[in-house]
């Protein structure tokens, strides 16, 4: 038996991807993804765009007790659509148009059709250009790295 409250899980990761995208999108890539459109998305503002802080949390070592790190500025958007769709859009910072457009471009990709268009013209090559600078910063992390070791000397 389906009850309504449950979520296919396949569908809730490819929807976190789609959010996670579209946070570290820019704004020009976002717009240029709205332009694509024939009709741009008429949508109502539910929430926002508004600014404000969170508590960021680290642990030494990935596995310590964990401490409030200090507080980070994030921007937060929900809207729906005309068609009852709603979406959400967050974004480190204070781009709060940014954050508009993320929430209207996850309400978009709720439809099926609208997702290939938002695959090809950003999420693909979105990916693309964070998987290069994480390989650019990879690499020049890699430069400094030094390696120490110990020598022997030949007397006992």
């Amino acid at each position: 038996m389906h009850r309504a409250n449950e979520i296919d899980p396949g569908a809730q990761a490819n929807r976190k991807r789609i959010v996670d995208l579209l946070a570290r999108a820019t704004l020009a890539e976002l717009q240029d993804t709205l332009a694509a459109f024939d009709q741009p998305p008429a949508h109502k503002t539910l929430r926002g765009p508004e600014t404000g802080l969170v508590m960021v949390k680290g642990r030494i070592g990935g596995g310590g007790a964990p401490f409030n790190l200090g507080e980070a500025t994030v921007s937060r958007a929900s809207v729906r659509l005309a068609d009852g769709r709603i979406g959400h859009g967050y974004r480190l910072g204070t781009e709060r148009k940014a954050a508009e457009l993320s929430a209207v471009l996850d309400a978009v990709a709720q439809d099926e059709s609208a997702r290939a268009l938002l695959e090809t013209r950003l999420l693909t090559p979105l990916e693309t250009r964070l998987a290069a600078e994480a390989e650019r910063l990879e690499a020049e992390t890699a430069a400094t790295k030094v390696d120490f070791f110990t020598m022997v000397r030949g007397e006992d």
